[in-house]
């Protein structure tokens, strides 16, 4: 196994099927690993979106509640509490995925393989690039 980073058309990436040993082979797999940089960079954005919603969802200040015993067809509470408890479920599987992505980006590029590792790189780059400004929006 190569222990430096070096160029070459061939190279085994996460699986034995994924044996590569061609140039449009390996700018195939350049590319998946481009794009799965860039679902990466995307999911961070989404996690981060999501949380932002689940924050405005939740009652401004708790001072603004009114005093005494809640009435009985009042349900804000528990519907803002479900609503949190759904916007979570979302974080957790989106962290989960996102994860599992960064896990399989990490291990392509440990295969030393220059080109994957530009590829990484590069999807990682142009995902920050044309998601984060769209954090700002909305």
């Amino acid at each position: 196994m190569q222990m430096s980073f070096y160029f070459s058309d061939t190279v085994v990436l996460l699986f034995d099927f994924w044996s590569v040993h061609t140039p449009t082979g390996m700018a195939l797999s350049v590319l998946l690993i481009l794009l799965l940089s860039m679902l990466y960079e995307a999911i961070k954005m989404g996690k981060a979106t999501l949380l932002r919603r689940a924050l405005l969802a939740l009652p401004r200040s708790h001072s603004q509640d009114p005093l005494g015993e809640p009435e009985e067809g009042d349900t804000s509470t528990s519907t803002t509490q479900g609503r949190w408890f759904w916007y979570h479920i979302g974080q957790t599987l989106l962290h989960v995925v996102q994860v599992v992505l960064g896990y399989m980006v990490m291990l392509a590029v440990m295969s030393y393989n220059a080109w994957i590792f530009l590829g990484a790189i590069v999807g990682s780059t142009l995902g920050y690039f044309l998601v984060y400004p769209l954090l700002g929006r909305g």
